[in-house]
């Protein structure tokens, strides 16, 4: 026991004319590995309390493990740094090198740390959030650390984007508040279709969408004759998704987009497409004749299956609620 204590007491190093000794050392590595373990707990902890409450409360419940987690980590650092015995007054002129240091080479961390803080108190990008960069890039946010804000694309890609970035560039929040949003689906017809019957066939589609949301107040579905086009008249079907619609924006449109096509193949709407008239003489004609009556001549081939509207059966799935085991 004796040549316990006399090892633990051995000095190892002079700092500020304090001895560090190696139990000093053996406590603050200690006193850092529970803070960190502390940490850890806390970041279990509030993603089980998320999963539990629901989506409302989960962003205030995620501020709140992301501030615990802050305090207790700085309060072990500051512990162990205190369990060493080295006089914190005696280390201003290394604490004012740290701080150049820490203004030079580390600038770009602590003002992305300080950038993640704000944004976890401002509020205007909260966990479950689903925003749209400048480039392009959406998704889901699923995590504000303390150098990078994680956001989860349709395509369950992560990416990673400096909390600098999102402070001071340009993004498009979807869901601010949880609320859902309009969404305006363009698309084209002959001209000279009859606009009621295109009114008609648009809001029928809208309706056959699963995630329409019911006509209250003013969300309500409208077909709107945008403009004009070559030989086409331009309409575009203005409806209100559900919130959980509006996170899959690729799904959403191509789900409108299937149902506009079989409202309007069903009352015989025509969709203009481009077209070039070619004319063959001579021998050709004969022969590029011959080939039309090929391309054209009936195939034996019986349909196999039946097509179904992928994009809205996937919104549908994801719209249903998770066993609590997954």
């Amino acid at each position: 026991m004796v040549q316990a204590d006399n090892f633990l007491s051995q000095p190892i190093l002079q700092i500020a004319g304090a001895a560090l000794t190696v139990g000093a050392v053996l406590r603050a590595i200690l006193i850092l590995v529970v803070a960190i373990f502390a940490t850890w707990a806390v970041k279990r902890i509030t993603r089980r309390v998320q999963i539990r409450i629901g989506e409302e409360s989960a962003s205030a419940v995620y501020i709140g493990g992301q501030v615990v987690r802050y305090i207790v980590l700085f309060t072990g650092l500051a512990i162990a740094v205190s369990a060493l015995g080295v006089d914190l007054s005696a280390l201003s002129l290394f604490a004012g090198a740290l701080g150049v240091g820490i203004g030079l080479g580390l600038q770009d961390v602590v003002k992305n740390f300080v950038c993640g803080v704000v944004l976890l108190f401002d509020r205007s990008i909260e966990v479950g959030d689903f925003i749209e960069l400048e480039d392009g890039t959406n998704g889901a946010v699923t995590s504000i650390g303390a150098r990078a804000t994680g956001i989860v694309t349709n395509d369950n890609v992560t990416v990673l984007v400096p909390n600098a970035s999102l402070l001071n560039g340009k993004l498009t929040n979807w869901t601010r508040n949880r609320a859902t949003r309009r969404i305006h689906v363009p698309f084209h017809v002959a001209l000279g279709a009859d606009k009621d019957l295109v009114k008609r066939a648009a809001l029928e589609a809208a309706n056959g969408v699963p995630f329409t949301l019911p006509e209250v107040g003013r969300q309500k579905s409208q077909v709107w004759l945008v403009g004009f086009g070559d030989a086409s008249l331009r309409f575009e079907l203005v409806v209100w998704p559900s919130l959980e619609a509006v996170k899959r924006p690729g799904s959403m449109m191509a789900a409108y987009c299937w149902a506009l096509d079989d409202a309007l193949q069903k009352y015989g709407i025509e969709i203009p497409v481009p077209q070039q008239e070619v004319r063959f003489r001579g021998p050709l004609a004969a022969d590029a004749l011959r080939g039309k009556e090929e391309r054209t001549r009936p195939s034996s081939h019986e349909e196999t299956g039946k097509s179904g509207n992928d994009a809205a059966i996937e919104i549908d799935t994801a719209s249903k609620p998770r066993p609590s085991g997954a």
